[in-house]
């Protein structure tokens, strides 16, 4: 049973940073992407960031410039979303996204930036 785990989420004043970790539990070896979903109450749940097994990178246009992705060089079963310069707009659910053969999601973890 493959799981992904968040970390990182809270609450952080406009500006300021926040960094998203997520690692995958159980027996995987790699994943063809990862990435990171956000949904804001009342809104559908939208890409954020993603990046493939190969290193290559998508970012929502809300978020180019301050928002990086990456994985662990070693392996690709993680991924980090490090967040700067955020705005309260930005306040979400985070989720976990993976992709190999079929899809799974985190939990979801709560990022909440105050004006």
């Amino acid at each position: 049973q493959v799981q992904l785990v968040e970390s990182g989420g809270g609450l952080v004043q406009a500006g300021g940073s926040l960094r998203l970790s997520c690692a995958a539990s159980g027996t995987i070896f790699s994943f063809n992407v990862m990435g990171w979903y956000r949904q804001a109450p009342g809104k559908q749940r939208e890409l954020v960031a993603i990046i493939t097994s190969g290193g290559s990178t998508d970012y929502a246009d809300s978020v180019k410039g301050r928002f990086t992705i990456s994985n662990n060089a070693k392996n690709t079963v993680s991924v980090s979303l490090q967040m700067n310069s955020l705005k309260p707009e930005d306040t979400a659910v985070y989720y976990c996204y993976a992709a190999f053969v079929r899809q799974y999601w985190g939990q979801g973890t709560q990022v909440t930036v105050s004006s």
